[in-house]
């Protein structure tokens, strides 16, 4: 299940880059987790002569960070090395599906030969949600309950679906294998049925690597590329998932690609307003832009700098007319924010994606507070 901190960790780990004619970035936040368990990957243009492709990738690890980290380095080299056929084009594309799918067995059999994982001294799992681009296919490859999305046209055009205990499919694989799924979990006890890793899961007499309790085996769904109505592609663990739905979360960064340009402060704000919207798990979002994605509008630019200034009025009205009963803590200022209609607000982000606005003049009107409810330490108030 894990534990808690008593304050959530904020710093940050981001980074961004382009190339193959598209750009990307990414965030990834500790958040109120003892540990960061997540990892990722971003390359753009892969070896084997296979310049013209990129790979991104999250991965959200369960009972420590071992299995994730090393697929973040690793999974990509036992995808290309399989001998499978990665030219382009539609012939090719089932042999790049057996590629991905011996890769995914690969490395899980070749990490369970690790010492420490072996002897049982780390018991580590993770899930991995990835896209493949080609020059005219996306391959979206998935591995458990972390997701990815695609934004095609204005809307959300194609999500992974997760992996869970108490899908019928998952289900009947577990019972096949000996086990039961009680409170949604795998034996009571794993809330996801398919992982890298979680070898504990993986030792039934008698069945192949694929039929287990829990199977490495990733479902991998391919898209032709659509020059003009692609504009994005998240990928996320379900620390962002918990708080964002897919459509939600395809809003709120399409509205965040009209006014800003930087990918790398877009995921960030991602990750910051899921945190203030209620996530208690690690976070990570990687962010893929594709030639048709939305671009910065002068109209958009300029509702974002009067909802700001809005807000920032609202601030100074409720700390300046307080009256007897003293000076509100912030908290108390967003509560009373968040009962008002105030337009324009992201949407799929709504207030929540505005607290540093709201956080940053609070403290630089009430300095000696500056402390109280940063960061979301606090209930909630949204």
């Amino acid at each position: 299940m894990g534990a808690f901190l008593d304050k959530p960790k904020t710093e940050k780990h981001s980074a961004h880059g382009e190339g193959n004619g598209l750009r990307y970035g990414l965030s990834s936040m500790q958040g109120w987790r003892v540990e960061m368990e997540d990892a990722h990957t971003a390359v753009v243009g892969l070896p084997h002569g296979l310049t013209d492709w990129s790979f991104f990738a999250v991965y959200d690890g369960h009972a420590g960070s071992r299995v994730a980290n090393y697929c973040s380095g690793h999974l990509l080299e036992h995808i290309l090395s399989g001998g499978a056929d990665f030219s382009s084009g539609p012939s090719s594309v089932e042999g790049v599906k057996d590629g991905i799918r011996s890769g995914f067995l690969n490395i899980d059999e070749y990490m369970r030969s690790f010492t420490d994982l072996r002897q049982g001294l780390d018991r580590s799992g993770s899930t991995a949600v990835c896209v493949l681009l080609s020059p005219t296919h996306l391959y979206f490859i998935n591995c458990g309950d972390s997701r990815a999305v695609l934004s095609r046209d204005g809307k959300v055009g194609f999500s992974t679906q997760d992996h869970k205990p108490c899908n019928p499919r998952e289900k009947e694989r577990i019972q096949n294998a000996g086990g039961s799924v009680m409170i949604q979990r795998v034996n009571g006890s794993l809330a996801v049925s398919r992982a890298l890793g979680d070898y504990d899961y993986k030792c039934v007499d008698g069945k192949g690597p694929t039929e287990q309790l829990v199977s490495p085996e990733p479902e991998v769904c391919v898209l032709e590329r659509a020059a003009e109505g692609d504009e994005f592609v998240v990928l996320a663990c379900d620390g962002i998932w918990d708080v964002m739905s897919n459509e939600e979360l395809c809003e709120f960064v399409r509205s965040r690609l009209l006014v800003c340009d930087d990918l790398e402060k877009v995921c960030n704000s991602v990750v910051d307003t899921c945190l203030h919207k209620g996530s208690r798990d690690n976070m990570s979002v990687v962010l893929v832009c594709l030639p048709g994605a939305p671009k910065i509008s002068d109209e958009a630019v300029k509702k974002e700098e009067e909802l700001d200034k809005y807000l920032e009025t609202r601030v100074e009205e409720l700390l300046v007319n307080c009256g007897e009963t003293g000076v509100p803590d912030l908290v108390s200022v967003l509560r009373s924010i968040a009962t008002e209609n105030i337009p324009n607000l992201p949407p799929g982000g709504g207030l929540a994606s505005k607290r540093s606005v709201i956080e940053a003049v609070y403290n630089k009107l009430n300095p000696h507070r500056e402390e109280e409810g940063s960061a979301g330490e606090l209930e909630d108030p949204w």
